[in-house]
C-alpha cells in the first residue's frame, strides 16, 4: 500500500493549524508535530509532502522563530491561507460556568481572551498548546477545570462547549504559509501574486534606503519588511520582504535588479497566489 500524502503542522490534533489543514487540504493526512523544527524536518525528509506554518497574527504580530527557520530551511512557500481565530471555553461533560475555577491554554490565547477569564474569576494556567490544553482537561476529568481551545478540539477530546467565541477581538486572524521541498511558482498573469524573498544589505550608509528605492520607482507595493541579525553579528542584517507582483512582470523584475546592486544576497522563497482574504 502506498504511503499516504501528508501535510505537517505544529501542535496537537485540534489546533488551529490542524483546522487550516482540514479546510484547504482535506485530501492530505494531517501530521501533528511537537515543534516547528519537527515540521520542517518532516518535509525535508519526505515524511510529509507539505507543511502548514503560522507566520503572522493580527494581534500578536509575527510568530516567533519562523522567520529564522525559513530562510535556511531549503523549503519554498507555495501558498498562503488566512484563518479567523475562534476560541471556545470548554470543559468535561457535566462542567458548567459555575463549576469551573481554572482555565488552561497557550499563553497567547489566554492573553487574547482576558474578558471571559476576568468575568468568571478564573485562574489562568499556561499550557504549551491550545489543543493540548483541551486534552489535559479531558484527561483530568475534573469539572473545575476548563480550557480555551479551538472548536475542533472539543470534538476530538469529547469536551462540552461552555461558551463560544470567547476571544476579545473579532478581527483575530492568523496568516499561514504552505511550504514544499519543490519550488512551485505561480504563473504570471493569472491573478494577484505575492513574492517573498530575503536579502542582506551591504554595510554602507543609506544602503537599505537605496536598496528599497527601486520598488518605489517601479510602483511595486511592499507589504512586509522585517529585519534579523545574521549569525549574531550586529553589523550584518538580513531582511525578509514581501511584495505584490510576479518576478516575471516588468515592474518587479526591474525592482529586483536594482535591489541586487545594494545587497550581498537575494533569495526568493516563494511566488504564490495571493489569498482572496487580502482584498475581500
Amino acid at each position: 500500500m502506498p504511503n499516504p500524502r501528508r501535510i505537517a503542522y505544529q501542535g496537537e490534533p485540534g489546533a488551529n493549524s490542524h483546522i487550516v489543514c482540514q479546510e484547504h487540504y482535506p485530501e492530505l493526512e494531517a501530521l501533528p508535530c511537537a515543534s516547528f523544527e519537527d515540521v520542517f524536518a518532516a518535509v525535508t525528509s519526505g515524511e510529509a509532502e507539505l507543511a502548514m506554518i503560522p507566520i503572522d497574527n493580527s494581534i500578536a504580530g509575527r510568530v516567533a522563530d519562523i522567520h529564522h527557520f525559513l530562510p535556511g530551511s531549503g523549503l519554498h512557500i507555495v501558498a498562503e491561507h488566512f484563518l479567523r481565530i475562534r476560541f471556545h471555553l470548554m470543559g468535561v461533560p457535566g462542567a458548567t460556568l459555575e463549576t469551573i475555577r481554572t482555565v488552561h491554554s497557550h499563553v497567547h490565547a489566554l492573553g487574547q481572551c482576558r474578558r471571559i477569564i476576568r468575568e468568571h474569576g478564573l485562574t489562568p494556567l499556561i499550557s504549551g498548546d491550545t489543543a493540548g490544553a483541551a486534552r489535559e482537561v479531558a484527561e483530568a476529568a475534573d469539572p473545575s477545570q476548563a480550557s480555551i481551545s479551538p472548536p475542533l478540539a472539543a470534538q476530538i477530546y469529547g469536551l462540552d462547549v461552555l461558551a463560544t467565541d470567547v476571544e476579545d477581538e473579532d478581527h483575530n486572524t492568523t496568516r499561514f504559509v504552505v511550504l514544499s521541498r519543490d519550488f512551485v511558482q505561480a504563473p504570471a498573469g493569472n491573478g494577484p501574486v505575492v513574492t517573498t524573498f530575503v536579502f542582506n544589505v551591504r554595510n554602507l550608509p543609506a544602503a537599505l534606503y537605496k536598496a528599497l528605492g527601486g520598488f518605489a520607482t517601479n510602483g511595486v507595493n511592499m507589504t512586509k519588511l522585517e529585519s534579523y541579525m545574521v549569525d549574531g553579528q550586529f553589523t550584518a542584517t538580513q531582511f525578509l520582504a514581501e511584495v505584490d507582483g510576479h518576478p516575471d512582470e516588468t515592474p518587479l523584475r526591474n525592482a529586483l535588479e536594482e535591489l541586487a546592486f545594494f545587497t550581498t544576497d537575494v533569495t526568493i522563497l516563494g511566488v504564490y497566489p495571493a489569498d482572496r482574504f487580502r482584498w475581500v
